[in-house]
């Protein structure tokens, strides 16, 4: 068996798709962008091509409106480069757990017929690796009938289950183009505070799940004092690299994977990209696997921090829509919040800002109509917002609409009270 590739062009490549297909895309930083814009540039002569991808970067030219009848999206995830063609009518998406979505592949409800993907260039065995994103990836790679793949140097060799031989691949293209960033910036005074209030949660030796964006950086910006962290996540960014270098992540407390920093994916800069390129402290693999409850709860003191877009007064947490207009999707708040609940010393947390850009409150009498229940009240331990902390588990319904109101922006508290006092009878 030859370990030498032989290449093609994007354009070559993609004609191994034919109408009727349905094409999984590798996800996040690993998005092909070279293969998408080919085959996307094939819809006047295909027809009936089904996309499913969790959450890609880049444009989606797939579902521009031209192609209506060519392609169609089936996403498991809504990023924002395909929030108007789903709101217009030009997509779809798929409500599912992400421990779940590979389900779908391996027990042949949504089987795959092509996988465009990105890899590392082959070792000297020939083996590549699905660098920043094995998440859905390695069920796609392992059961899709064929196999297209991007090999870009600029990938990072990721050490864990994201293995694939090139001689798996059926079309090879060379690209050396530097992965899709994201994120970076600087937490502003509000998420700052709220990082303070949840840091003040976070034990030693615990176990840390939290996401990209201002608050988990917040967050970890102010664990600096903290002893034996440990990291099982669906993915980490670039705010871990310092409590890495600080000595406060080491794992060591884990019981699973100990001293290891396991995720299903990563995301955020170069420097994070960098950091993960051959290092054995890192393992990634399957969401199957990160984001199973029965893996999760093993470590102690599980700390699970997610956001939300708006909370009840009864603890209902709306992640993923705005009203009817879905904003992104179920992804694995509930696998995270369900593990640390059942994790012995472990906190779930959802923390967000009290109220919105446009200062309407995120502490609601009711959701939005519409609006999709990611998370239950049953399961919902602790919301945090930059006022304060409040603690629902074991509290009845107008205890903890007392507890809300109290972390609610001041600007909207004497609002949320009459409602409360029409809802629950309560003073």
């Amino acid at each position: 068996m030859s370990l030498q590739p032989d290449y093609t062009t994007a354009e070559e490549a993609v004609k191994l798709i034919k109408s009727g297909d349905r094409v999984f895309v590798h996800g996040a930083a690993m998005t092909p962008l070279r293969l998408v814009n080919a085959v996307s540039a094939r819809g006047p002569e295909l027809r009936d091509v089904e996309f499913i991808h969790m959450h890609t970067e880049g444009p989606a030219p797939y579902t521009n409106p031209e192609h209506a009848g060519s392609f169609r999206t089936n996403a498991c995830f809504v990023g924002g480069n395909i929030r108007q063609a789903l709101s217009q009518g030009h997509a779809d998406y798929i409500p599912i757990f992400l421990s779940e979505i590979s389900f779908l592949f391996r027990r042949n409800i949504l089987p795959l017929d092509v996988a465009l993907i990105q890899v590392s260039p082959p070792d000297g065995h020939g083996y590549c690796t699905l660098g920043s994103s094995v998440d859905i990836a390695l069920s796609a790679v392992e059961t899709a009938k064929i196999l297209i793949a991007e090999v870009n140097p600029h990938v990072p060799r990721s050490h864990g289950d994201g293995v694939v031989h090139i001689s798996k691949i059926h079309a090879k293209v060379w690209v050396e183009e530097p992965l899709l960033e994201h994120g970076g910036k600087t937490p502003g005074t509000v998420e700052t505070q709220i990082g303070k209030l949840v840091a003040e949660l976070v034990d030693d030796g615990a176990t840390l799940q939290m996401g990209i964006g201002g608050i988990p950086d917040a967050v970890l910006a102010q664990l600096g004092n903290h002893k034996d962290l440990g990291i099982h996540t669906e993915m980490f960014s670039d705010g871990i690299i310092p409590l890495v270098e600080k000595g406060v992540i080491t794992g060591a407390k884990k019981k699973i994977l100990k001293h290891k920093i396991v995720s299903c994916f990563v995301n955020g800069t170069k420097k994070v990209f960098d950091f993960l390129h051959d290092n054995p402290a890192v393992v990634l693999k399957e969401a199957v696997y990160t984001n199973d409850t029965a893996i999760i709860r093993q470590n102690n003191k599980v700390t699970a921090i997610n956001s939300a877009i708006e909370v009840d007064l009864t603890g209902q947490v709306c992640a993923d829509s705005i009203g009817m207009y879905q904003f992104s999707g179920v992804g694995g708040q509930m696998d995270f919040i369900r593990g640390a609940a059942l994790s012995k010393g472990g906190k779930p947390i959802i923390a967000l800002p009290s109220i919105t850009n446009k200062g309407d409150s995120k502490i609601v009498n009711v959701l939005k109509a519409g609006a999709s229940v990611t998370t239950t009240r049953a399961h919902v331990h602790y919301i945090v917002t930059e006022f304060g902390i409040a603690h629902l588990y074991g509290k009845n319904l107008r205890q903890r609409a007392q507890e809300l109101i109290r972390i609610a922006h001041p600007s909207h508290q004497e609002q949320l009270e009459r409602v409360a006092f029409e809802r629950f009878k309560m003073m």
